[in-house]
């Protein structure tokens, strides 16, 4: 086959990049290795939040660029950030000229764009008709009727690079090799969150332990290749995710929701030995990423209190209580700390010693000089001591990868000299380089839709320059 750009991956950056590339004249080929009409990936299932760095993508460039930088410190690329928080308004107003529609549910500056009709409160499949599924349909449809061309159970495995030039790649489709030349390579295919071997080299020494709370689809194929191409690789430590009931690893109803991170972040979490081992007031995502790294990722057990149970555990659109027992979650429950230790099999001496230390800080307002501190982040500490106490064993959902394919503006995959690898290009969760946050304890979580939409108008548009400038 011989086309004027290929693209790896049927999700939003892939079909954004796409459509792009059809409405200005191209002729643009997915490769996508899902078989199903609705073939699984993060973003068909994904809450529909179109936030940057928590901020509406209608707010002033600069209120969105400082809010990134708040997150991320100094390990995003300056460029980079400044990019998308100057792109993200127009990218927005793009899709919806595309059929993409957009409604507010709530009153926080992140639920202002949420692709309509929301998702679901319940159910396995929340996200059927909903979200992500009818935008993806959407662009699909458009894309179609620009001409573009969208090949299912097609799997890309190997570029095809001409003195340092991509000029092509190979895939096999239903078993059956397949060579495409073309132009223009663009990795879309998310991040490598389902690849055991991956997450083993970058996130954990126990990925079989990790929830994959995702649409199980990211094998990280785009990254291989382009690291197999010379590509630089950046933050490839971290993830964004949740802390979710540890009955989610093998009952359904218990992922993606309900997450435990608001009732998690109020009390404590401790470790087999009763030890606190994390600083719970840095957030969800943050305890996901240090639990996911102990050498058991299900060794945690949150502690709290009735309080905490009815105040934190019911916040959310779907809150822990009382999702979590409806759900068929396990919550302990007893009259003492040291009968609910005995429940959770908890050493009970260490368990008590434990929460009155907590106690004392909480009290003292000396959290700081608890071990681990717990000072870090925005999430308040509440006392433990209003009977019935609670416990619930915990697990690490992973939903994406955060780290990847270093890029520059235009989405042109960088060399490990910081070069463009000429016809390469990448956008979306398989590229690394603004979230994650570097060595900073809380991990920068920025939003996944957003940056692979902007990046993926970026990718088409040079590559549509490029093109023009070859013809002239």
């Amino acid at each position: 086959m011989n086309v004027d750009a290929v693209v790896v991956g049927g999700g939003i950056a892939g079909l954004v990049t796409a459509l792009r590339l059809a409405e200005k004249g191209a002729r643009p080929l997915v490769l996508e290795k899902g078989r199903e009409d609705r073939y699984p990936c993060n973003t068909r299932v994904a809450g529909g939040a179109f936030h940057v760095a928590h901020r509406d993508v209608a707010d002033d460039p600069q209120v969105i660029h400082d809010a990134i930088v708040r997150r991320t410190g100094d390990s995003a690329r300056p460029d980079i950030i400044e990019t998308l928080a100057r792109d993200i308004g127009p990218a927005t107003q793009w899709l919806r000229s595309k059929g993409v529609r957009f409604m507010k549910v709530g009153h926080e500056p992140y639920r202002q764009h949420t692709l309509a009709p929301p998702i679901a409160t319940h159910g396995v499949r929340y996200w059927e008709g909903r979200g992500g599924d009818v935008l993806l349909r959407t662009l699909l449809a458009e894309l179609e009727r620009c001409g573009g061309q969208l090949m299912r159970a097609t799997h890309a495995e190997r570029l095809t690079l001409v003195n340092g030039t991509c000029v092509g790649l190979r895939a096999t489709r239903d078993g059956q090799p397949l060579e495409i030349a073309t132009r223009a390579v663009v990795l879309c295919d998310g991040g490598f969150q389902s690849s055991q071997e991956l997450l083993r080299e970058f996130i954990t020494p126990a990925p079989e332990r990790l929830m994959q709370r995702n649409a199980r689809a990211g094998l990280g194929d785009g990254l291989r290749m382009a690291r197999e191409a010379g590509a630089k690789l950046l933050g490839m430590d971290r993830f964004y995710g949740h802390v979710l009931a540890q009955e989610a690893m093998h009952v359904e109803t218990l992922s993606p929701f309900p997450m435990l991170d608001l009732t998690c972040s109020a009390g404590i979490v401790v470790d087999a030995s009763g030890r606190r081992f994390m600083d719970e007031s840095l957030g969800g995502v943050t305890m996901a990423n240090t639990m996911a790294a102990q050498a058991d990722p299900l060794g945690a057990v949150a502690i709290f209190d009735e309080p905490i149970w009815n105040g934190p555990g019911r916040e959310y659109l779907i809150p822990a209580n009382p999702t979590l027992i409806n759900s068929g979650g396990k919550l302990f429950s007893a009259a003492s700390l040291r009968e609910l230790a005995a429940l959770a099999g908890l050493p009970a001496d260490m368990i008590e010693a434990t929460v009155a230390r907590y106690n004392e800080a909480v009290d003292s307002g000396r959290l700081g000089e608890l071990v681990p501190p717990r000072n870090g982040g925005g999430h308040r500490a509440w006392p433990i001591r209003t009977a019935p106490f609670h416990a619930v064993r915990l697990c690490v959902g992973i939903t994406y990868t955060m780290g990847g394919i270093a890029i520059d503006t235009d989405a042109r995959v960088l060399n490990r000299d910081d070069k463009p690898i000429m016809g390469l290009y990448a956008a979306g969760c398989a590229t690394g380089g603004v979230e994650g946050g570097g060595t900073r304890p809380e991990v920068a979580y920025i939003g996944g839709l957003t940056r692979s939409t902007v990046f993926a108008l970026r990718a088409a548009d040079h590559i549509m320059r490029a093109r023009t400038t070859v013809a002239a």
